[in-house]
């Protein structure tokens, strides 16, 4: 995947130079291929989507006033029987625009996919004995918070005196979650997270809980966690109870079966696996669930999304200039230089290698285009170099301990390192940089259906006008899309109210956060995918489209628009397409097999 990190390693160079790093010269058959000029079965996914649609012929349309021609693609791209992946211009490109090798959070993703086991060894169980035996001489003589106290508001109360009653009292209190599930890929993050921060030893949990909660990982358990109720103060309490309610054999577990993912009672699904329930102990449950781990999870998986969709608005804006023939200055490597933005000179080096060097430009043109092209680099650029800040700060969460109390030095110390202000604050502010790709791609969308400043083509690119309104419809609807990011873009942390007795009195709502990015990231792609929509119309109209495998496959997947017909599907399926191209394969697709069926012969 490109992002901000993969990105340092562009060279810097003028458009129409070449970024290839190979000395040997592609041929062009061997186009979308690995360099080893074998066809990738990788990408046999999205060139299902694209094979199933193929080029209409439809070489124009008669009007007695003036016509458009709409040119034919027909045998350009991939076909149903070509597996090839489709390649763009420029070395950026050349390796595999999915893998996820140069990217830090990408990177650390990978380590909680669903084939890839937790890690134990004797230091870590080592830890948790030494600071299980500390808690526990603690406890006898000084008070301790959710172990010999309540929880909470009553913590000035003595606790159960039977810590599985109490463990499983506050798992049972606390499961009142609504809403949609998240989605097993941010849950098995999220469990990851939980079993990190305890395996560093500051929480004290209990060896066979943490042993079993680690078997329970490994062999695919996943629970089905509803995504709303949590205020992530005292960490992400409603979320995180809910997987431990699950792993305990009480709620819900994904299971996947025969292709079809659904939820299963989590006694059923634990009863025909070879993995035991956990039973829970105060201390235990406890840790488990006073973490930032669901908002964590889910703003990690955000941060990938984002970065994706900005190196897609940045190609499609190479795609745009050449089409439109416009000053290529604006993306030239000494304007970028002398700003000194490293994400600027990142997004204009993707912005270069996607612009056809051998389409001249257009007399047409004006000297200085709108800022939605002007500007790209400046824009998408910013929300690079914001995707590189609060990255470090999302890691370095992703690294520590977000417990309380927590044993250090062997010691007991109360107080809130659940507290998820770090990562509310910076899905804020990714909730902003949506908002900036959207908001771009919204806005050459308008450039591209404008004939006073799409080079003289028909209002909303329809060949028709009057007869059939083109893309009307499309960009009304990306205006929609774009409305409701800035509606969920208000920072949640504005929402706060004191809760619980007035001991939350100072809640982050980091999930809620979120949340609200994630709707606004699937928003997002429905307005990239119009903008491509458009781009591709435009290539069926202008005779300044030059062959190009990948735009050419989405002009196949995306007939010409010749009269009037309902366009959702076609957002949809490019979206779809932008996206898998660009999106790593982390945790991209649905677990194989979440549980082992035990043998019932």
């Amino acid at each position: 995947m490109l992002t901000a990190n993969s990105l340092v390693s562009l060279p810097p160079t003028s458009c129409g130079e070449s970024t290839t790093t190979s000395t040997t010269a592609r041929r062009p058959q061997d186009r979308g291929r690995g360099r080893s000029g074998r066809a990738s079965s990788r990408c046999s996914g999205r060139a299902h989507f694209l094979g199933e649609f193929t080029a209409s012929r439809h070489c124009g349309v008669r009007r007695p006033e003036k016509c458009w021609r709409i040119n034919c693609t027909s045998g350009i791209g991939p076909k149903p029987t070509d597996r090839r992946r489709p390649a763009v211009h420029g070395s950026v490109f050349d390796s595999d625009p999915s893998t996820s090798a140069l990217d830090p959070i990408a990177r650390w993703l990978a380590r909680t996919g669903r084939q890839v086991r937790f890690p134990v060894d004797p230091d870590t169980l080592t830890r948790l004995v030494h600071s299980r035996r500390v808690l526990d001489r603690v406890a006898a003589r000084t008070p301790v918070y959710g172990l010999t106290r309540g929880f909470g508001p009553l913590v000035d109360f003595d606790a159960h005196t039977d810590t599985h009653r109490s463990g499983s009292g506050l798992i049972d209190h606390l499961t009142v979650g609504q809403g949609d599930p998240l989605t097993p890929e941010v849950v098995r993050t999220m469990i990851w997270l939980r079993l990190s921060s305890m395996a560093k030893g500051y929480s004290a949990v209990s060896v066979p809980v943490w042993e079993t909660l680690v078997a329970q990982w490994n062999h695919g358990i996943t629970p089905v966690v509803p995504r709303d109720g949590s205020l992530s103060a005292s960490g992400d309490l409603v979320p995180l109870a809910h997987a431990a309610a699950a792993l305990a054999g009480r709620g819900k577990l994904w299971w996947h079966d025969q292709g079809c993912l659904h939820a299963l009672d989590a006694d059923d699904a634990l009863a025909r696996t070879s993995v035991t329930a956990v039973r829970w102990d105060a201390r235990s449950a406890l840790a488990f669930v006073n973490g930032t781990s669901a908002a964590l999870a889910a703003t990690l998986h955000n941060h990938v999304e984002l970065a994706c969709l900005v190196v897609a608005m940045a190609t499609a804006t190479g795609r745009l200039v050449t089409l439109l023939g416009s000053n290529v200055e604006p993306y030239r490597d000494a304007l970028s230089r002398v700003r000194n933005q490293r994400g600027q000179q990142r997004i204009a080096a993707v912005i270069r290698s996607n612009i056809d060097p051998t389409t001249p430009g257009s007399q047409n043109r004006p000297l200085q285009e709108p800022y939605s092209l002007r500007c790209a680099p400046q824009i998408l650029g910013a929300v690079l170099d914001q995707l590189r800040l609060q990255g470090e700060i999302l890691l370095a969460e992703a690294d520590g301990t977000t417990d309380n109390p927590v044993i250090v030095d062997d010691t007991v110390l109360h107080g809130g390192n659940f507290h998820a202000a770090a990562v509310g604050l910076a899905s804020e502010q990714y909730a902003g940089c949506v908002h900036q790709v959207a908001f771009l791609a919204e806005r050459q969308l308008a450039l591209l259906v404008d004939p006073a400043r799409n080079g003289g083509l028909p209002p909303l690119l329809t060949p028709t006008p009057g007869r059939s309104s083109g893309l009307a419809g499309v960009q009304i609807a990306a205006s929609s899309h774009l409305a409701a990011i800035r509606q969920h873009g208000y920072p949640a942390s504005l929402t706060a109210l004191p809760t619980n007795l007035g001991n939350q009195d100072c809640v982050p709502l980091a999930l809620n956060s979120a949340n609200a990015v994630t709707d606004s990231l699937a928003r997002a792609w429905w307005i990239v995918g119009s903008l491509h929509v458009g781009i591709v119309q435009y290539q069926h109209l202008s005779d300044r489209a030059r062959r190009d495998t990948w735009w050419d496959g989405l002009a196949d997947a995306v007939p010409p628009i010749v009269a009037d017909r309902p366009m959702h599907a076609d957002i949809v399926r490019v979206a779809e397409l932008v996206r898998a191209r660009f999106l790593p394969t982390i945790g991209a697709a649905p677990v194989d097999h979440l549980t082992t069926p035990r043998s019932t012969a």
